[in-house]
């Protein structure tokens, strides 16, 4: 990578840029944004490590792309600088409690109650990095300057760099926390050529003794603080894994039927999360309060009309079917889901039809054991 040799009056305008990429970020809705420089080579054992264990289950993808995850500029040649924002997005009066508290009802995670984030978020970082390479280009003409904006779409080590650019720490949860936000946020890079002034924070871990994150988990995805077995995740076996959810994380599945946010909602730093404003992640066709019948008793054209632009379509009608037949063999004992269930047997495919043979042996047995979680020593 060529070095440009900047005049004091060229690091002043850089300077200037970066206030100024403060106030466009705050303008398109992002809550905070840092700039770190792209040296990520401090990740490589913890990555390689993380791999190792097999911890990423049917994620092939990780690891064949390890290497543009740990070389930024393998991914964007010429980065020099990355911005690094994130965008609040739990909705006012979520009551995630209360929903995970009613058997009969649909947990879906609170960032795909929703429009997909993906688009949104992406749009607005290309205007910024649209308008920064114009400011730019002003007073460093002999640079020749690229940007690229990611949202949660390509090899991008995103939580190392958010801490690294001072949007707060990494939590035994291995999600973002930060200490006036919580974790409620997603999170967006900006890979630029720009040698733009790095965020002068420094970023202190304050989770303490705290392990709730770790003790409230389900299927006891948590090997030890700072690491997640996604192949435990109730967010990786509703969404990621495509096969057959194992039987021995069905029941403290319980109802949540797309992803799981139990880690944050017992998070005490989340007192501080902030509701979103964003109206695209408002909640729409009242996925945040559903009953679970309600949501499998769609077909697959319903599906596809409720869930367009959504996060949730991205499973297919398949797995989301999967997915509700066993939290309707986790719901109380009714006829009224009996029935259901055994109507859409004969059409089921393979997949879905061994779920809902599971959720039916459930329904019919009166004696079932309901289990609220698995202990972290079978780990």
């Amino acid at each position: 990578m060529t070095t440009i040799a900047l005049s004091q009056e060229q690091q002043l305008a850089l300077s200037n840029l970066c206030t100024n990429i403060q106030l466009w970020a705050k303008e398109l809705g992002f809550q905070q944004i840092g700039i770190s420089d792209a040296d990520l080579s401090s990740e490589t054992e913890r990555l390689q490590q993380w791999l190792g264990k097999g911890y990423h289950g049917s994620m092939q993808w990780l690891e064949d792309r390890k290497k543009m995850r740990l070389n930024p500029e393998l991914l964007h040649p010429g980065t020099r600088r990355i911005i690094s924002v994130r965008m609040d997005y739990l909705p006012e009066g979520s009551q995630q409690i209360a929903i995970l508290k009613s058997p009969e009802k649909a947990y879906v995670s609170r960032y795909a109650l929703g429009r997909d984030y993906h688009k949104l978020m992406r749009k607005r970082l290309a205007l910024i990095a649209e308008k920064i390479k114009q400011d730019a280009q002003a007073f460093i003409p002999e640079l020749e300057i690229s940007s690229r904006p990611f949202v949660d779409s390509a090899p991008v080590l995103e939580r190392p760099i958010a801490e690294k650019a001072g949007l707060g720490w990494i939590g035994k949860h291995t999600l973002i926390i930060n200490q006036h936000a919580g974790s409620w946020f997603f999170l967006g890079e900006i890979y630029t050529s720009l040698p733009l002034p790095v965020t002068e924070v420094i970023t202190e871990n304050k989770c303490g003794d705290c392990e709730a994150c770790l003790k409230v988990c389900p299927t006891a995805a948590f090997p030890r603080p700072y690491e997640l077995d996604a192949r435990r995740c109730i967010s990786y076996l509703t969404i990621e894994n495509k096969g057959e959810i194992p039987e021995e994380f069905r029941t403290v599945m319980g109802n949540r039927v797309f992803g799981c946010d139990d880690c944050q909602a017992i998070c005490p730093w989340n007192k501080y999360a902030k509701p979103t404003c964003e109206a695209d992640f408002q909640p729409r066709h009242g996925l945040e309060n559903s009953d679970l019948l309600t949501l499998f008793m769609w077909d697959e054209q319903t599906f596809l009309k409720n869930t367009e632009g959504s996060a949730i379509r991205r499973i297919g009608y398949e797995l989301w079917q999967r997915n509700l037949a066993v939290g309707l063999g986790n719901a109380p004992a009714n006829p009224d889901i009996v029935s259901a269930l055994t109507s859409r047997l004969p059409q089921a495919s393979e997949l879905v039809a061994k779920h809902i043979q599971w959720a039916l042996v459930q329904q019919k047995n009166p004696n079932r054991k309901r289990v609220r979680k698995l202990s972290r020593t079978r780990v």
